[in-house]
């Protein structure tokens, strides 16, 4: 052992007894962090502790969950184990788990995927298991291509690891393709009949520029899917699940290992489509490393993590349910849970936007909240840090809810209203919200006779969560450079909270007719990067309240379209691989668009759409031909590669009120001397076109083009109805109807969500 390996070890356990004893912390990450300061090769001298080996468990869902049944899988069947159970998955967890452990034959460990390039290499793991690629915090880790790329090359490090991985995921298949390890494929070989959400991360084939088809698709961008151009396709499975059954009480489904003819049926009280992948997954791992079907059976029926995931509560009356939820993927699955509840019901969602979580919540506009709407009986809560924004997108969902503190508040609204005294909750938070609502749940739970033991038992698993969540956040930030009321859409019974619709409705102008206003996305199923398909739904919505007919016309990839019968267009931004397909559809249309444009045509464009307009414009690292509607030009600054991240606040000619918006963009636009901007940074964060302009965006005609997504138009209504005013127009020369004035509607929950940004970067609002 090296002096310096021997002075971080050292130093490592000093910290770890300090901060037990002394500071009673449970150290999750401090201790690793110092010690690999001292000495970053510590990892690989503390490899040794292992007598056998190590498995690494990484993925965008699930992986928590998944270390910790493995974890309990291994010790079930004797095997000593040193493993990072409370998340603290970070390089610094990693050594921290390895320096407090006793030697031990196995290590179980959980990986952030970025991280996984800083572990791996030292580790040398025997497995690692892939279990899901989502788009999540996109201003932090950006596009899936990058994390793609940082898992491959972590795996060239250390050939001899085995790559277990999801199958059914082409963003997995494609990291498979690429690399000289060993692997191992896992699926699902039929499908489960799941509706489909909305949201899927891999429309593009991984292989080529086309479209990926499927004969089934299970949720998001799972299933079995092919490419007609290249023939990429699902690689045949060697470990697959069928005869899922998705029971209101259980699921079972039977496994086959095809490579040694292995086979057993897994089942499980919690019945969820993404619970069969991680069931899946690790029942795979475990006929690798050679533990029987019964122990790692029994394993998965004494699993009770007691760390937010999935963890069950009874609180008074009510039975609880609370999980993590930090991307549109995880959400909807959480939503499939919700629905299949049918009786009157109470929701709290909490959404925090702290480093560690990615400070842009656009993604929330991806989730299929709308299926709620349709659920009798279901009330709805919002918490969290950006409890407005939720409150907001809620409200264009169809849904009315009241903005609470915690539980507590859902509960006691609960206690006073009939018919909701013995209903469940369920609770759902992304990353750092989730650890104040675990606390809050294991102190109600314990005044409510759930039992001292399983409050005690939570309370260090709470407290890890919290020191991971701080550290995490440091970490992440390093490696960048009570309600008296509530309503639900719909009624269950008579003793149910009567229905109110979200927003005043004006009456129907009888002048507008049944010709609808019609909107155009285009290519949705490519430029729909950061939630921006909000702004299209805001726009739609916002017509509907006025009982205004509209008609929003998709444009897939493959569609055509007549631009002369449109009304209003939206452009959206996208990944560089679907932004370079689909700039060849929108270039196309040049000529199109530009006589849209001078006829008077309605264009919203953002991001990469917004740069397309101009002369030139960024695609990946080259810069090309755009349209020309717009005189810019987008280009890099130099040879600097920083995105610009952040919110900000804007003054705009459109609007009375500060215009508030998120941006994340490369590319820095120039505008021709004249041109005017869509409005003037007025927040001290936040670029717009570039650091030097202060300004954002560029107008021109009927044209908006701007960075600010969030998406832009549900905060900042005034945009959206000089838009839709525009686009009334357009319809009115365009049908010969008459024109009327939009009424006006009440816009206080989207005032709120845009204060409580304006109030935070320390901008004054003039209203």
């Amino acid at each position: 052992m090296s002096v310096k390996a021997a002075l971080a070890r050292t130093t490592g356990n000093v910290l770890t007894w300090g901060l037990r004893r002394l500071a009673h912390r449970p150290a999750g990450n401090l201790p690793g962090k110092v010690a690999l300061a001292i000495d970053p090769e510590l990892i690989a001298d503390l490899r040794s502790k292992l007598a056998v080996g190590s498995v690494v468990i990484v993925g965008t869902n699930g992986k928590t969950s998944v270390t910790n049944l493995v974890a309990d899988a291994f010790e079930a069947d004797g095997r000593s184990i040193i493993c990072n159970r409370t998340g603290a998955n970070l390089q610094t967890g990693v050594a921290s788990a390895l320096l407090q452990g006793h030697p031990a034959e196995w290590g179980v460990f959980e990986s952030d995927e970025l991280w996984l390039a800083r572990t791996l290499p030292q580790l040398k793991a025997q497995y690692v298991v892939l279990l899901n690629l989502f788009r999540d915090q996109l201003d932090r880790c950006g596009e899936i291509r990058v994390i793609q790329d940082s898992i491959a090359q972590a795996l060239k490090s250390s050939p001899s690891t085995t790559l277990i991985y999801n199958a059914d995921d082409p963003q997995c298949a494609a990291i498979a393709e690429v690399i000289p390890n060993s692997t191992i494929a896992f699926g699902v070989d039929e499908p489960m009949g799941l509706e489909q959400n909305t949201v899927a991360d891999a429309s593009m084939c991984q292989r080529c520029a086309g479209m990926v088809s499927y004969h089934w698709r299970q949720y998001g961008q799972l299933g079995s899917y092919y490419c007609e151009t290249c023939g990429f396709e699902r690689p045949a499975l060697d470990v697959a699940a069928t005869q899922v059954n998705l029971g209101a009480r259980e699921l079972s489904f039977a496994v086959e290992d095809r490579r040694t003819h292995a086979t057993a049926t897994l089942t499980s009280p919690q019945s969820t489509p993404y619970l069969v992948y991680n069931l899946l997954a690790a029942w795979t791992l475990m006929e690798a490393v050679g533990i029987p079907t019964p122990v790692f059976q029994q394993a998965v029926d004494a699993f009770n993590p007691r760390n937010g995931r999935l963890q069950a509560y009874t609180v008074g009356s009510h039975p609880v349910l609370l999980n993590l939820a930090k991307n549109p993927t995880g959400f909807n699955q959480n939503l499939k849970i919700v629905e299949q509840d049918q009786s009157p019901k109470a929701v709290a969602f909490f959404i925090n936007d702290q480093i560690a979580d990615g400070r842009d919540i656009s993604w929330i506009w991806d989730i299929d909240f709308e299926e709620l709407a349709s659920q009798p009986g279901t009330v709805v809560f919002a918490g969290g840090q950006r409890k407005n924004d939720l409150q907001l997108r809620l409200k264009y969902a169809g849904i009315s809810a009241e903005l609470v503190e915690g539980m507590e508040e859902v509960f006691a609204w609960m206690a006073s209203t009939p018919g909701y005294k013995n209903a469940p909750a369920y609770a759902i938070a992304n990353y750092t919200a989730l650890p104040p609502v675990h606390e809050e749940l294991d102190r109600l739970a314990q005044r409510n006779g759930e039992g001292v033991a399983l409050a005690e038992a939570a309370a260090p698993a709470a407290a890890e969560a919290a020191e991971s969540q701080a550290t995490d956040e440091l970490e992440v930030a390093e490696s960048q450079a009570a309600p008296s009321q509530a309503s639900t859409s719909v009624t269950a019974d008579e003793s149910a909270v009567p229905a109110e619709d979200p927003v005043p409705s004006a009456a129907p102008d009888a002048e507008q007719g049944t010709d609808p206003v019609r909107i155009v996305h285009l290519f949705p199923d490519l430029l729909n990067l950061y939630g921006d398909g909000g702004n299209v739904r805001a726009l739609a919505q916002r017509l509907r309240w006025r009982g205004i007919p509209v008609e929003v016309e998709a444009v897939r990839f493959e569609d055509e379209v007549d631009l002369t019968q449109a009304d209003l267009v939206f452009l959206g931004g996208a990944p560089d691989r679907e932004q370079r397909l689909a700039s060849q559809r929108v270039m196309a249309m040049k000529d199109e668009l530009a006589a849209y444009v001078e006829a008077d045509g309605v264009l919203l464009a953002i991001c990469g759409g917004y740069q397309m307009l101009g002369r030139i414009w960024l695609l990946g690292d080259d810069e090309v031909e755009g349209l020309g509607i717009l005189p810019m030009e987008t280009k890099r600054p130099g040879t600097a590669r920083e995105r610009l991240v952040d919110n900000m606040v804007l003054a705009s000619p459109l609007a009375t009120r500060p215009v508030v918006a998120y941006e994340n963009h490369a590319g820095r636009t120039y505008l021709d001397a004249g041109v005017e901007p869509f409005g003037t940074v007025l927040s001290s964060v936040g670029c717009g076109n570039s650091e030097e302009s202060h300004a954002d965006g560029a107008r021109y005609r009927n044209v908006l083009g701007t960075y600010g997504h969030g998406p832009l138009l549900p905060k900042n209504p005034e945009v959206a109805d000089w838009l839709l005013t525009q686009a009334l127009e357009r319809h009115s020369q365009r049908t010969g109807t008459a024109f009327a004035p939009l009424a006006p509607l009440d816009d206080s929950v989207e005032w709120a969500a845009n204060d409580v940004m304006v109030q935070r970067l320390g901008v004054k609002s003039e209203a």
